[in-house]
């Protein structure tokens, strides 16, 4: 089948791209334009035409790119019109009517990139993440990836492991010819540097997943001390309900930020507080659950009443900071315990100190944030598979010590499979439609 989609944005816009891809791409072009293909990666204006009545389009930019030189590795087009939905819709409508042509699935280009071995799977992945990038940090970690070299680097470790392999499967064939001591050597040197390395690549506090995901931040704190507040100030919007009837918020509420170039997900969550209400106490569980498993958490209190219990008290760690909100209610100095953790005085209400508490929450995102060419891995899926690939070569190394090569084989056979999954060396049909289904239609 012939695939086609709108490449660019939905919506009105000074240029549209539609893209086609496959065998019957060249007959796309042939028919809406009425002559043939214009030269490969050359710009050509051209009238274009509905097929079954001539009736005129739109003129436009046609290039043509002849595969397997094009970014499928299939005949490739590229029709550039202007942006009117309209246009777009009387231009897909034409290229629907000829046999054989679909529209295309989200990410189907990438993944036929992909599968005619035009880019790895990493590459593929990365694109996806620069697409949907909205910081600048996101971005710059996108093309590092985007450029191969985590790509580069797991294929090295997979190599290597391939060679020993090769050592360690001669052995076996050959049972009665003594592998040289220099070999034998060679092998435990070398699964134990693969190793190594493996662990100080997992040794990276989860950067690339944050860089990706979020950087997530949860408001904790008693009941109507200004948490929503805080949130709809630091969004610029009204994204929680503010009441002064205590425990309005019962559910956690999320909006995406963009600080400095971080991306951050910050989350307002519900009152703490001693409750009998049911469905109060399950939105505070909530609320000490997001705190758990956030990355900063700012704990809020009502500078009338400092006064923590024993479950605030344990939220005040180093990933925390101490918010006093109302501070211009305050009417004495802070005791000398406030005073040692890492806190700030603000009032939401009077804006006072707001960029104080960003500079605070700068400062740990840069702590967390500390980015180097060593970040290779940005999803979950990177993790699991090197971790695999490392408990399997810890049984590797145990079995070969006990010289029972024929398990020893296997677990390095199953350690190579893994970071070959990483790159998509091997089969990995069954988790390619979870990463294409992200991407737009027309990439």
């Amino acid at each position: 089948m012939t695939i086609y989609a709108l490449s660019t944005g939905s919506g009105v816009s000074g240029v549209a791209i539609i893209r086609v891809s496959g065998t019957e791409a060249k007959k796309v072009i042939n028919l809406l334009t009425g002559k043939p293909v214009p030269k490969p990666r050359q710009a050509t204006l051209r009238k274009i035409s509905k097929i079954n009545t001539s009736e005129l389009i739109d003129e436009g930019i046609i290039l043509w790119f002849p595969g397997p030189e094009s970014y499928t590795g299939e005949d490739m087009a590229e029709l550039h019109v202007h942006g009117s939905k309209a246009v777009i819709e009387a231009l897909q409508t034409s290229i629907s009517e000829i046999q054989n042509c679909r529209l295309a699935e989200p990410g189907e280009f990438t993944k036929l990139a992909f599968q005619n071995g035009k880019i790895n799977l990493l590459k593929a992945e990365s694109i996806g993440d620069l697409i949907s990038s909205e910081t600048e940090i996101q971005r710059q970690q996108a093309i590092k990836i985007m450029n191969g070299r985590s790509a580069s680097k797991f294929n090295e470790l997979r190599e290597k492991l391939l060679k020993i392999l090769s050592h360690v499967e001669a052995k076996i064939d050959f049972p009665d010819e003594d592998l040289p001591k220099e070999i034998l050597k060679n092998i435990k040197k070398i699964s134990n540097e693969v190793c190594g390395n493996i662990i100080k690549i997992l040794d990276d506090q989860k950067v690339g997943e944050r860089i990706r995901e979020g950087f997530k931040i949860a408001i904790v704190g008693p009941t109507n001390v200004g948490k929503s507040s805080l949130l709809n100030h630091l969004s610029n919007r009204d994204v929680a309900i503010v009441s002064e009837i205590a425990g309005t918020t019962r559910d956690v509420i999320e909006t995406h930020l963009n600080i400095d170039g971080y991306p951050v997900v910050v989350s307002d969550t519900a009152g703490i507080r001693d409750s009998k209400n049911e469905i109060e106490k399950k939105g505070i569980k909530l609320a000490l659950n997001r705190a758990e498993d956030s990355d900063l958490k700012l704990v809020v209190v009502d500078a009338k009443s400092v006064d923590f219990n024993s479950i605030l008290k344990d939220l005040l760690n180093e990933n925390a900071i101490l918010v006093i909100n109302k501070s211009d209610l305050l009417r004495e100095d802070l005791n000398l315990e406030l005073k040692k953790l890492d806190h700030v005085l603000i009032s939401v209400k009077n804006n006072l100190n707001i960029e104080k508490l960003i500079s605070k929450i700068k400062d740990k995102l840069k702590n967390k944030f500390i980015t180097s060419d060593s970040i290779l891995i940005t999803r979950e899926r990177h993790r699991y598979h090197l971790e695999q690939c490392l408990d399997n070569l810890k049984n590797f190394s145990k079995k070969n010590e006990a010289e029972d090569f024929d398990k020893a084989a296997e677990d390095l056979r199953l350690a190579t499979r893994h970071l070959g999954m990483i790159v998509g060396k091997i089969d990995v049909e069954e988790i390619l439609g979870s990463i294409f289904n992200d991407f737009c239609i027309g990439k």
